[in-house]
């Protein structure tokens, strides 16, 4: 649902633009390379076609897998109704693609943003490849082992001001991260914290409580002779005595800054290391404002670590493993027996203070769904320092729907560390690098990639696995190729979208960068409008889009989240097309769906589920079904019949007045992208307003009044109208609707060029009319009260049909007495007017209305159904409600004393002898 609600989106958008004489271009397009496709592929694999693979037919199964998933998922979008250029998309493993990529990675090179090192970044063991942060997904429920852990300090500061304490006095560092104490080369202290030398004097607690903690300080106290002392901040003494269950007696406090250079024994393999002064990240809100510090394998260590030039240690191979290097714990995995192995040797060597499990928020790959480590390897990397400014800069220039969505991005992107843009596996688009066999330093110049982009632009991606280096090399290199070999990484698939303005906006005739919008999920700030943007601001200094426009996820009518085990997803396919059993579910049609995605506040998460798609139907039918009412009465309707705008009655004035009034709010709500708005208002104005008043009062002018007769010919002028604005109105959200509407027309529509509009997107929306705003506004005020007046009358009706009074309401005639002269004078009009469509017993769909002067007892006690309209603007106004008088004509079904007065037509009305006597004809029955 989530791709229906984000193509649908797209559509509304482009079809609006449409009407409003924009071109537009729509360039479909689908992310082909990375991981998830390379495992599917591989999943699908026995055992002995896996032991024949090779990269190059790796690549041919996962390029065939993606190009079956774009033709599956194209059909889907057709379905949806969506236009596009869908015979020209655009594919990221398509040839120019990929070497308009190259050529933005390029630029880059040239511009000194991309380069190697050695850094920690997100590995996912499960994949075994570096990740992006846009990659990940962070479980709010992993449970980690946390261990307070003591570090002996060996050589104080200079200042001697630990000396009184030696040897017993230990650092006591916290970590959720047992399995890197092996890859530590420092403690870190914040310079401004306030620490303290505490002296553990008592043992409160067992080794061993409830919830799985283990308390280790009674073993700490025993392995040492005489007294023991720990350095903790100041401000967590008391949490940890409470914690440790110890008596805890500061004896010297201190500010972080003269721990210093002081030296403690590594608590695995014995060498001396340092305190170093880390920076804001070491707080009090947790732990024990000292920190572990394993610059291999932490972005805060590793900064740390520049800053004191300390060894970058990651003894962790690609599957998670510990190396050699982490000696007796080599081969286990660091987030499980190797991690429980680490504990345990710091238990045995009386290091291990406290053990707990601790739940938090922890990355794990997104697609294996597997915890992540931080792991320092050999990587490229995009320098986001270099045009962060300008990022921040550009990113002020756009305009973000919803307007919070500006602060997300700010700070995604304020914060952000470097952006490392390789991966370790095959499916994707190859780092054009060279490596040198000896000395492994990197070839990679502007010559070499324009030579292999040239190369990729005419043999795709495919070349750089199956081409010799020598042939991959341009010819200044060549006689060297024997020196260097061809690097194994691939580009980050960020790296592959991010570069789409580059190889579609540039590229393709027709289109301009920047683009106009960019309209993805919320979570594509970390993603497609992140990489986007980064990759444009450092080639092009601009931001490849105007405005960006983000949605919520679809989660069931219950707020949960999809899931097929719990059996709450809803296929939007299925939805169109109906399932097995059409009962249980029905073929709603594809302009439900897109119905349901108008009315939606798409900013926010959204709900979808049996009972909205069924309210969703209802407002489909009723909105199908005003349309025809209006197709229907049109039939025999020709634009010249048209009655000038002077002419029309004042019902009909204000009918058009509430039509461009409204069609006005549509307009400015499409141009604001809030379509839950425009939803609301066709639901309010052409279900509830048009069919329950308008279109009600016009049924008599319609059925009854003359086929030629002024009050049908103008009243059929409004209702064309209405048909031509509400057509174009609901076209973007449902054109099929409206393509069906505008095929049953039943004139011909001649645009401003003199052709005939064939389809509906042959218009343009609805020019600005304001002669139908002219209408005076006390005019506008009254009748609009009189509309209220209406609501109040039919209730009145409704107690005099329940009490069988009267059986429709043109059994009725409707006593009216106002308090206000001037309201009487007004109702007075409206009951005599002369033109019998703003007549109000036409209005109130009664045979009678009369105004009454004075209001007596006689009236009153005559009267059996009675109620009062009060309003501050008309004061109070009493409602009576009798039988009507004479007798019931049999065409209209109105109540006149004139009924008998025609010899030939004896149960005629005056009104309907004349129509009959006009045209001897057949006439439709009213509809009460």
């Amino acid at each position: 649902m989530g791709h229906a609600l984000n193509k649908i989106l797209k559509d509304i958008i482009n079809r609006y633009k449409l009407l409003q004489n924009h071109k537009v271009s729509f360039v479909p397009g689908w992310d082909c390379h990375g991981l998830p496709i390379e495992l599917k592929v591989l999943k699908s694999m026995d055992k002995e076609t896996l032991g024949a693979l090779t990269p190059i037919k790796l690549r041919q199964k996962a390029a065939k897998f993606a190009k079956a998933t774009v033709d599956a998922q194209m059909k889907s979008f057709k379905r949806y109704g969506v236009w596009a250029d869908w015979s020209n998309p655009y594919l990221t493993l398509s040839p120019e693609y990929e070497a308009a990529q190259l050529e933005v990675f390029g630029q880059m090179v040239m511009k000194g943003y991309i380069y190697r090192g050695r850094k920690p970044v997100h590995w996912s063991p499960s994949s075994r490849t570096a990740l992006a942060e846009a990659e990940l997904e962070y479980s709010e429920n992993h449970v980690s082992r946390s261990i307070y852990a003591a570090f002996k300090i060996t050589n104080p500061s200079k200042s001697g001001m630990l000396d009184e304490f030696l040897p017993n006095v230990s650092l006591v560092i916290w970590t959720t991260t047992p399995w890197t104490i092996p890859a530590n080369a420092a403690v870190a202290v914040n310079p401004e914290l306030a620490y303290a030398v505490a002296e553990v004097q008592s043992v409160l607690l067992s080794e061993s409580t409830s919830g799985g903690k283990k308390k280790k300080v009674g073993s700490v106290l025993s392995s040492e002779k005489g007294k023991l002392f720990v350095i903790v901040a100041s401000d967590l003494v008391t949490t940890l005595e409470s914690k440790w269950g110890v008596k805890l007696v500061v004896q010297k406090s201190f500010p972080g800054s003269a721990l210093e250079h002081c030296r403690y024994v590594h608590p695995v393999n014995g060498n001396e290391c340092s305190v170093v002064l880390g920076g804001d990240y070491i707080t009090t809100e947790s732990g024990t404002g000292l920190v572990h510090t394993a610059p291999g394998h932490g972005q805060e260590d590793y900064i740390t670590g520049l800053k004191y030039g300390l060894p970058i240690i990651s003894p962790v191979d690609d599957e998670g493993n510990f190396t050699a290097e982490a000696g007796q714990f080599s081969g286990l995995s660091v987030l499980g027996a190797g991690n429980a192995a680490v504990v345990k040797y710091l238990d045995e060597q009386y290091s291990l203070i406290l053990e707990e499990p601790y739940k938090h928020k922890y990355p794990y790959d997104w697609r294996s769904k597997e915890p992540t480590i931080f792991r320092a390897t050999e990587q490229w990397f995009a320098s986001v320092d270099g045009f962060r400014n300008a990022a921040m800069d550009a990113i002020r220039q756009v305009a973000w729907v919803p307007s919070q969505a500006e602060n997300r991005i700010v700070a995604m992107t304020s914060g952000r560390s470097d952006w490392c843009i390789s991966r370790q596996r095959t499916w994707g688009v190859p780092i054009p690098v060279f490596y040198h066999v000896d000395s492994q330093e990197p070839l990679i110049t502007e010559e070499t990639i324009e030579h292999i982009k040239a190369i990729v632009s005419k043999k795709g991606s495919d070349a750089w696995w199956y081409m010799t280096t020598e042939e991959l090399l341009p010819d200044k290199y060549r006689d060297k190729a024997s020196e260097y070999r061809k690097g194994t990484d691939t580009m980050d698939v960020w790296f592959d979208s991010g570069s789409s303005w580059a190889a579609v906006l540039a590229k393709r005739d027709g289109l301009k960068f920047p683009a106009d919008i960019y309209l993805e999920g919320s979570d594509q700030h970390r993603g497609w409008f992140q990489s986007s943007l980064l990759t444009s601001i450092a080639t092009t200094g601009k931001a490849p889009y105007s405005s960006v426009i983000t949605h919520g996820f679809v989660l069931d009518e219950k707020g949960f989240k999809m899931s097929k085990s719990i059996g709450n997803v809803v296929d939007p396919v299925k939805l169109i097309d109906g399932g097995k059993n059409q009962r249980e579910e029905p073929a709603y049609g594809a302009d439900v769906l897109r119905l349901w995605v108008s009315s939606v506040d798409y900013t926010g998460d959204v709900l979808i589920g049996p009972q909205i798609l069924r309210q969703m139907s209802d407002m489909y039918r009723k909105l199908r079904g005003t349309m025809r009412f209006l197709l229907s009465n049109l039939h025999d309707w020709k634009l010249d019949n048209s009655v000038p705008y002077s002419d029309l009655p004042k019902i009909d004035k204000y009918a058009l007045f509430q039509l461009e009034t409204v069609v006005a709010s549509m307009k400015d709500s499409y141009e604001n992208y809030q379509f839950f708005k425009v939803y609301q208002m066709l639901q309010r104005f052409a279900i509830v307003g048009l069919s329950n008043f308008y279109l009600d009062v016009a049924k008599d002018r319609l059925y009854v009044g003359g086929r030629v007769s002024f009050t049908r010919k103008s009243c059929q002028t409004v209702l064309t109208a209405h048909l031509l604005y509400l057509v174009r109105v609901i076209a973007p959200i449902m054109p099929h609707l409206a393509e069906d509407v505008w095929q049953n027309l039943p004139f011909q529509y001649t645009l401003q060029d003199g052709s005939v509009a064939k389809f509906v997107f042959d218009l343009k929306w609805p020019e600005k009319n304001e002669e139908w705003l002219s209408v005076p506004k006390d005019d506008i005020d009254f009748l609009g009260i009189i509309l209220e007046l209406r609501s109040e009358v039919n209730k009145i009706l409704e107690n005099a049909r329940t009490g069988k009074l009267i059986g429709s309401s043109l059994d009725a005639k409707v006593y009216i007495h106002a308090e206000s002269s001037d309201t009487a004078l007004k109702l007075k009009e409206l009951s005599s007017a002369s033109n019998d469509a703003d007549a109000l017993h036409r209005l109130f769909i009664t045979s009678q209305v009369e105004v009454l002067t004075t209001l007596n007892e006689e009236t009153t006690s005559s009267v059996s159904y009675t109620g009062k309209f009060s309003d501050p603007r008309t004061g109070d106004i009493w409602i009576g409600v009798t039988r009507a008088d004479g007798a019931k004509c049999e065409r209209c079904w109105n109540y006149t004393r004139d009924v008998g007065s025609f010899h030939d037509h004896p149960t005629l009305c005056a009104r309907c002898y004349g129509v009959i006597d006009l045209q001897p004809q057949p006439a439709a029955a009213a509809v009460s």
